[in-house]
């Protein structure tokens, strides 16, 4: 009778360690999906900012060749203008 009550109470324990255990792999698990889960976001929205950036790129080298571009250009980042344009100044900026 004795030895029956240690052998339930023996396997009371081990029931009771192998739910924990399985507790513990669950929520870890779980917080494991979920830190894959930011990721997946986080890449996802990397890469569809890029695909958009790939774009406009796309367009600059389509265009990159046209007169228009190249006056663009020429005015904005080289400060060039055409012969006998006049070019004003602003001293507010």
């Amino acid at each position: 009778m004795m030895n029956v009550i240690k052998v339930n109470k023996i396997l009371n324990l081990v029931i009771i360690l192998v739910i924990i255990y399985f507790i513990f792999t669950f929520i870890n698990q779980q917080l494991k999906l979920n830190s894959y889960n930011k990721d997946i976001s986080y890449y996802s929205t990397q890469i569809e900012e890029l695909e958009e950036k790939q774009e406009e790129l796309l367009a600059t080298q389509d265009n990159v060749n046209s007169k228009d571009y190249i006056e663009k250009v020429a005015r904005e980042k080289l400060d060039m203008y055409l012969p006998n344009e006049t070019v004003y100044i602003d001293i507010n900026k």
